[in-house]
């Protein structure tokens, strides 16, 4: 019985976890859970995107010498399987970070397992973990430490979509200023839905082209780096707060997350074909944020510049299909909070690479802007928010709202709506056919 095998790998950690503990030590173990079920229903044809069940274990233990354990385990189930369509290990994903098949509809994975504490001032957490960097809503610019699953495009929570890496995290104080250092031993990248499923890529610049008439086209899966060492990522992020700023500054060594579509054509066989093999390629991420409060309003921003990304050229001359640039990336965004259980929230993010032309898919310039409104009813037990991703070279966008009650203490039940619009080669348009509502209950214990 492979599902019941896998099952047992998945949770071995958690049954050793509790199986090593000293006595003396169980009044020190925290263990919580949560329990969500989630139905999703495409508005067009009105069939069932999803009806998926997850179960989340945290487990936390103090250790002697100030040190702590976690442990955050998922196991997930759908019974439609139309996100992932059976491909629980995504080889783009480090097998030492996969989650784990249980048989044809759901995988459990290790989300974070790590062990925390100090060394003097040094504050230290060794082990699977999420480390974020930017605050943005809806679209990233610095929050990049970790790479995204992309089963359901930008939908599902960042909490929840980022893969959690393998890391060594220190913060160390010098004076004024915190150093947080981070190595990264774990070759994990995003993953992306498979090509049948709901959320597939599918706009131009995202998704094989179709080829000319006459060619056939040949796409590898991405050859993944594989070397735990060599492969690493690092980064560095500097942290001050000067005259009611919160500055910080950020330097990440990696490789990006995006493979880059390395295209040949080849004329010589009998029918002429085009290759496109991906490659992940390494890439420097240097930048910074800051953020105030000037009363109700809270201004915040981030930058970063990306050395070496790699973009398609549709220019059939080009030796394989790709052109080097850099690309400055920034987000500015302002926060009110001067209306009673409210918050109105406004971005504008900008992208901008440093060559154009030469049959470039993308634009030199890319702007989104993005409009969140939440406010709380009743003593906060009923939530209402809905946020506006708007792009506006290509005109298309996503409009999501979300209401959300509390039934009792820790039961929540919520219902959403999710639309796109726009151009079928917009980031946002490709999904215009995949409008839904989402219905969840949630329980935390």
């Amino acid at each position: 019985m492979p599902g019941l095998t896998a099952l047992i790998a998945a949770t071995l950690p958690f049954a050793l976890l509790a199986a090593t503990v000293r006595a003396d030590l169980w009044d020190d173990i925290e263990l919580d859970a949560e329990i969500e079920i989630k139905w999703a229903t495409d508005l067009s044809s009105g069939d069932a995107q999803m009806l998926e069940g997850r179960f989340e274990p945290e487990l936390e233990i103090a250790l002697p010498w100030d040190l702590s354990l976690t442990a955050i385990g998922r196991l997930r189930g759908d019974v439609y399987d139309r996100m992932w369509r059976g491909d629980f290990h995504p080889s783009e994903v480090a097998p030492i970070s996969r989650p784990r098949a249980i048989g044809n509809r759901g995988d459990f994975e290790l989300r974070e397992f790590f062990l925390q504490g100090r060394a003097g001032d040094v504050l230290f957490r060794l082990g699977k973990q999420q480390v974020v960097w930017g605050q943005a809503d809806g679209l990233k610019v610095l929050d990049v430490v970790n790479p995204q699953s992309f089963r359901e495009f930008i939908l599902e929570d960042f909490e929840d979509s980022r893969i959690p890496l393998w890391t060594v995290n220190l913060e160390v104080p010098f004076r004024e200023v915190v150093a947080q250092l981070l190595w990264i031993p774990d070759p994990s990248y995003h993953a992306f839905a498979p090509d049948d499923s709901v959320f597939a890529f599918t706009a131009k610049g995202l998704a094989p082209p179709p080829p000319p008439p006459g060619f056939d086209l040949r796409v590898k899966k991405p050859e993944r780096p594989t070397n735990y060492l060599s492969d690493s990522d690092a980064g560095i992020r500097l942290s001050t707060f000067v005259g009611g700023w919160d500055l910080t500054l950020n330097y990440l060594y990696h490789y990006d997350d995006v493979p880059a579509a390395v295209r040949t054509i080849d004329v010589a066989s009998a029918t002429p074909t085009i290759r496109i093999a991906p490659e992940y390629r390494r890439t420097h991420l240097a930048g910074g944020s800051f953020s105030n409060a000037f009363g109700d309003l809270t201004v915040r921003g981030e930058l970063g510049y990306n050395f070496d990304r790699y973009y398609n050229t549709e220019r059939v001359s080009d030796p394989n299909g790709i052109v080097r640039t850099d690309e400055l990336g920034y987000v500015v965004g302002l926060d009110w909070y001067g209306f009673d259980e409210t918050v109105l929230s406004g971005q504008l993010f900008h992208s901008w690479v440093t060559r154009h032309g030469e049959g470039l898919i993308r634009h030199q310039n890319e702007l989104s802007i993005t409009l969140l409104l939440r406010r709380d009813f009743l003593n906060d037990a009923l939530i209402f928010e809905t946020i506006w991703i708007h792009g506006v070279r290509k005109s298309d966008g996503l409009h999501r709202v979300k209401l959300t009650y509390e039934i009792q203490n820790g039961l929540f039940g919520w219902i959403g709506v999710d639309w796109f619009y726009g151009s079928r080669n917009g980031l946002f348009g490709q999904f215009d056919s995949k409008d839904r509502v989402v219905v969840g209950v949630e329980y935390g214990f």
